[in-house]
């Protein structure tokens, strides 16, 4: 019984486990902060963006692992497979965002037709993560989306972070810079790191090109719009 216990928890199930266990851990921690409806929703919205990953990935044929969390710093999916294509990359990255967009914006139409203030506060948090999630720096989604265009993208990725961190300091703003400048030093440089993808079509640029400054310009309207309901005073209750 032991052995066979051993060997699920070596497998699918561990995996779920994990993902469910961290699920609830960020819940449990949230919830000391923000109340348990706030904290349910927030890793609700963070679930949905990593399900967009897991998702796509999956319709690629890719070895994908479910999403893990942690507290304050988000969730991640990991991917088994490389060696990406520029393209796979791209639609893999903008996956996130887009389900996690969608659930968001859902978020705010109920937040609307309920008049709830938290609700709208919600909606919010959901806008802004995908949003900072769009900055076009790896590891962010941003870079991964932007590499299918130029990856000379990356080098304006970097003194973005720095500007937020200097509007709201974060430690974790300054990770991601951290991390981001290898890659936009050697964009600069026009040495991409070994094994980088390459660019793609004329056509699949242009798409991806719409697809992310279309997603951005919507994520900063509607959480310039919720930002200023909440300043107002909110929905109602």
């Amino acid at each position: 019984m032991k052995a066979l216990l051993a060997l699920m928890l070596a497998g699918k199930l561990g995996k779920v486990l994990l993902s469910g266990g961290s699920m609830i851990l960020s819940i449990a921690i949230y919830a000391q902060l923000y109340g348990w409806k706030y904290a349910v929703g927030f890793v609700l919205l963070l679930f949905c963006h990593e399900m967009g990953h897991y998702i796509a990935a999956r319709q690629r044929g890719l070895l994908v692992s479910l999403p893990t969390f942690i507290p304050f710093v988000g969730a991640w999916i990991s991917l088994k497979n490389q060696d990406l294509d520029a393209e796979t990359q791209a639609f893999v990255g903008m996956a996130g965002p887009l389900l996690g967009s969608t659930a968001a914006f859902l978020v705010y139409l109920t937040a609307v037709q309920d008049q709830s203030t938290w609700l709208l506060a919600l909606a919010y948090a959901g806008f802004v993560l995908n949003l900072f999630n769009l900055i076009p720096v790896v590891p962010l989604d941003g870079g991964h989306i932007v590499a299918v265009i130029s990856s000379k993208l990356w080098i304006a990725g970097v003194p973005m972070l720095i500007a937020l961190f200097l509007w709201r300091p974060n430690p974790l703003l300054l990770i991601v810079a951290i991390l981001a400048i290898p890659r936009a030093w050697a964009a600069f440089r026009g040495r991409l790191p070994e094994g980088s993808p390459q660019l793609t079509s004329p056509a699949l640029k242009a798409r991806y090109i719409a697809e992310y400054l279309g997603l951005a310009a919507f994520l900063g309207l509607m959480a310039v719009e919720v930002h200023a309901q909440l300043s107002a005073g909110g929905v109602g209750r």
